[in-house]
């Protein structure tokens, strides 16, 4: 809601570009890609733009979303969904993306053990009770290793058109920067954290004093997590309703691995097959003989390419071989490609992804692909 008025309030006087809006969130990501945090929260989510930007940080395995109305959430939240190409090529990571309805003056275990908090314009939309609770929530029951909050600034009011105090109907309050620092500074104090100020939304030239259009507090704790997470007061009762779920297709699910190591083998064995025949039909193209010679030619071909099928095999296993109507590519071979070895790891790995999967010969020593059509094709 922010972002559109603030957009037209800035037309023809102040433009940002970027817009104010996607400043705070690179702010933001800019911060993720430094920190590289495995588990993210934003907390005023609102419609979940922040978290659909953040899900294509390769880092962040954990992403949760909380606003207290669910609403808004709904209407956006169907950008979170994996998209089919997800499922097509998953990532290396895991990724689990949630959505609560809730206040961030409510505790819920839901909200522990995360590396990095986000608060972007929220704590000027709360009422004076709930400012009081936030700290002990955020700071103190959350406790993630880093903080970030951004608020308005006041201060920079003057230079708004027809704003003289609020720049949003629901904000209860605007904090100039030295109230937002004396507040950052008494709450970084009393739970162990440093903190530190910025903003972004630069002033006109020449008015420089009135500082950001948006401050930001950067809070990070000073010692690691020595004890148990602090425990929510009525841990049998949810205060946060989850509203959405989404569980990312990973790589390191096994089922998702072995379709990713089957597509490849098969695609790799498809290639070497048809460069085999290729090179074998090749071998009597100077016949000019009509197909069904040319189809007798290759059978002949291939019987003589294997008539001492296990010598061959044994001498070069990384060979792929024909015999009768058959191809036969090496395991070896095959594991030997670049995008086989990172999926599998180890060949004993790769054998046992593609047990079963794939059509083996009879010491599962090599894949089986039948050429029966193959010279009708050609």
């Amino acid at each position: 809601m922010d972002k559109n008025l603030e957009d037209e309030q800035f037309t023809g006087v102040i433009k940002f570009m970027p817009p104010l809006y996607k400043q705070r969130y690179e702010f933001v990501k800019d911060l993720v890609r430094k920190y590289k945090p495995k588990r993210v929260a934003d907390l005023g989510c609102a419609d979940c733009t922040l978290l659909w930007m953040l899900k294509f940080c390769s880092c962040i395995e954990v992403l949760a979303g909380l606003d207290i109305c669910a609403t808004v959430m709904k209407e956006k939240m169907h950008r979170l969904t994996p998209l089919p190409a997800d499922y097509l090529d998953p990532s290396e990571r895991s990724l689990t993306v949630t959505l609560h309805q809730g206040s961030v003056a409510h505790k819920d275990s839901c909200m522990l053990g995360f590396d990095l908090v986000t608060c972007i314009e929220l704590i000027e939309h709360l009422q004076e009770a709930e400012v009081e609770k936030f700290p002990e929530v955020v700071f103190g029951f959350m406790a993630p290793s880093m903080v970030v909050i951004s608020t308005p600034n006041a201060e920079f009011n003057t230079l708004l058109p027809g704003v003289t105090i609020f720049r949003h109907p629901d904000h209860k309050f605007e904090w100039d920067r030295a109230q937002f620092q004396s507040w950052a500074q008494d709450t970084a104090k009393r739970y162990d954290y440093s903190v530190e100020f910025t903003g972004v939304g630069n002033p006109p030239a020449g008015m420089e004093d009135v500082g950001f259009c948006t401050q930001i507090g950067v809070f990070v704790k000073k010692y690691p997590q020595t004890r148990e997470p602090v425990k929510c007061e009525k841990p049998n009762e949810a205060a946060y309703k989850t509203v959405f779920k989404a569980v990312y297709p990973s790589l390191k699910d096994e089922k998702y691995l072995q379709n990713a190591v089957v597509s490849e083998v098969m695609f790799r064995a498809e290639i070497i097959k048809q460069s085999l025949l290729d090179h074998l039909m090749s071998e009597y193209e100077d016949y000019n003989d009509d197909p069904t010679e040319r189809k007798v030619k290759l059978q002949c071909s291939v019987n003589c390419f294997s008539e001492d099928f296990e010598t061959l095999a044994v001498e070069k296993s990384m060979e792929p071989f024909v015999s009768g109507n058959v191809v036969y590519i090496p395991l070896r071979k095959l594991f030997s490609f670049p995008k086989v070895k990172q999926l599998c790891g180890t060949f004993e790995n790769f054998c046992r992804l593609i047990t079963g999967k794939v059509t083996l010969n009879s010491d599962h020593s090599a894949v089986m692909l039948n050429i029966e059509n193959e010279d009708e094709e050609s």
